[in-house]
């Protein structure tokens, strides 16, 4: 039986201070019962002594310090996990709102997860198909990789996210394959717009949603990509399932970080944001990957909007530090009607090489991903030139790059938001743009394929 405590000493804001506690451990949770009977749920922030700080996860109003209790259950965070998650829509602490049956778990998960062992982990290498071209021709993303996706205010981050959700699959046939989306301070309009997008699609059917809404508590906003990522463990780790984690916006969450350690009045770093952020995403993002001896795998992208559209600030820049790799959204190319709006110079995915190839995609996808990358470069260098010094001073040579570069973008980059592109047509429509260049400029892919893809001259 817990021990009740009517100790509270003080209550700042979201915090609260409990005094004389005795066995009470860090992350643990706990329950205050207010004098009409109501509960209200807190964590354990810090213990100093016979002294605990707790966070609450809903208002402090109507706390009274003489007459409420406080008991700690000896447990941290949980979710109940079982098999009938997929289609269902959960909050932040994993309480279902989508109007279904509360959950008959199969067990209980802490939400802190278990730290993989490096050296028990399976080098990333199997190519999951998007459905969209300039992420899967050009920066592939394959199982077990951490790609995140940098947006910028303003900018269609929610609906990319939507049509990855929705169209990403494993080429195989007898492959189990889930996606965990987690959305974290976000409008209700917006939440609406994930879930009936997912329904209408039916993408849902293999969809875990966790929903943490703008005006729901920032404890709540911190555990809701636990709650995902353990939901994702259970499935790829349990039952075999290779699953992909999209969570969206990680900026919230570092706000949420922020606001909590502005109320434990620690010493801000960068920007004002807790000097450990770089330690906390890393817990987060190291939980994808793939193990040996196991047949799941988890496969993550973080969408975050850079504040500014400044890539070093240190939400982007700590991301990019711990991920491999970055897709990058363009204001520019949003503002000329390119959807999604991806700016593939700058992007990068660090694993592409390994998932691409005669056995995972096809043979000449290597050398059109790099042919396509120098002659894009050059055509936006030949567009650039032009605007300075006129159309008259490029050689014809620059204006084929130039035509090139603005079909590249129109066609392969540009393709809407229900487009679902296999990378078989991915890899034709590259071969298709290149060849409004000679032949003799393909300098990057071998005589043999040029001979079979693009032809004799």
């Amino acid at each position: 039986m817990p021990k009740e405590y009517r100790t509270i000493r003080e209550v700042a804001g979201p915090l609260m201070m409990v005094s004389d506690v005795e066995g009470v451990t860090y992350d643990e949770l706990g329950e205050i019962e207010l004098p009409n009977g109501e509960t209200r749920r807190c964590k354990v922030l810090e213990v100093d002594g016979s002294n605990a700080l707790v966070q609450l996860f809903e208002s402090a109003a109507g706390i009274n310090l003489a007459n409420s209790k406080v008991r700690f259950l000896g447990r941290s965070m949980e979710l109940p996990v079982s098999p009938d998650m997929l289609s269902r829509v959960f909050d932040g602490l994993g309480n279902p709102i989508d109007g279904g049956p509360a959950l008959i778990p199969e067990k209980r998960l802490d939400i802190n997860g278990t730290p993989m062992n490096p050296a028990a982990r399976n080098y990333p290498q199997e190519f999951i198909q998007t459905g969209i071209s300039a992420i899967d021709g050009l920066n592939t993303l394959v199982r077990g990789q951490k790609l995140p996706i940098f947006s910028a205010s303003g900018l269609p981050h929610a609906q990319l996210a939507a049509q990855i959700a929705r169209q990403a699959a494993v080429r195989g046939k007898d492959e189990q394959f889930a996606v965990v989306f987690a959305a974290m301070g976000i409008t209700f309009e917006e939440s609406d717009y994930f879930v009936q997008s997912f329904k209408e699609t039916g993408a849902i059917d293999r969809t875990v949603m966790f929903v943490n809404l703008a005006n729901d508590p920032a404890i709540e906003r911190i555990a809701t990509p636990k709650m995902a990522l353990t939901a994702a463990e259970y499935l790829a780790f349990d039952r075999g399932m290779h699953v992909l984690v999209i969570m969206t916006d990680i900026t919230n969450y570092a706000d949420a970080l922020r606001e909590v350690s502005a109320a434990r009045k620690e010493v801000p770093g960068r920007r004002g944001y807790p000097g450990y952020m770089y330690t906390d995403l890393a817990t987060l993002y190291e939980r994808a990957g793939r193990l040996k001896g196991k047949e799941g795998s988890i496969t993550l992208i973080p969408i975050l909007t850079m504040p500014e559209d400044d890539k070093t600030h240190p939400i982007p820049d700590l991301t990019g530090y711990i991920t491999e790799g970055q897709i990058i959204l363009s204001r520019e190319l949003y503002r000329k009607g390119i959807t999604p709006p991806i700016d593939v110079l700058p992007s990068l995915s660090r694993l592409k090489d390994k998932g691409i190839g005669p056995d995972r995609t096809r043979k000449d996808h290597a050398a059109t991903m790099n042919q396509l990358f120098a002659a894009y470069a050059r055509g936006k260098d030949a567009r650039e030139l032009m605007v300075i010094l006129g159309e008259a001073a490029l050689t014809d040579m620059d204006k084929k790059y130039a035509e090139f570069a603005e079909a590249f973008e129109r066609e392969y980059v540009s393709q809407g938001y229900d487009a679902n592109r296999s990378i078989e047509e991915t890899l034709d429509i590259g071969w298709k743009l290149l060849h409004i260049l000679p032949r003799s400029e393909l300098k990057r892919i071998k005589d043999d394929m040029l001979d079979e893809f693009y032809g004799k001259e």
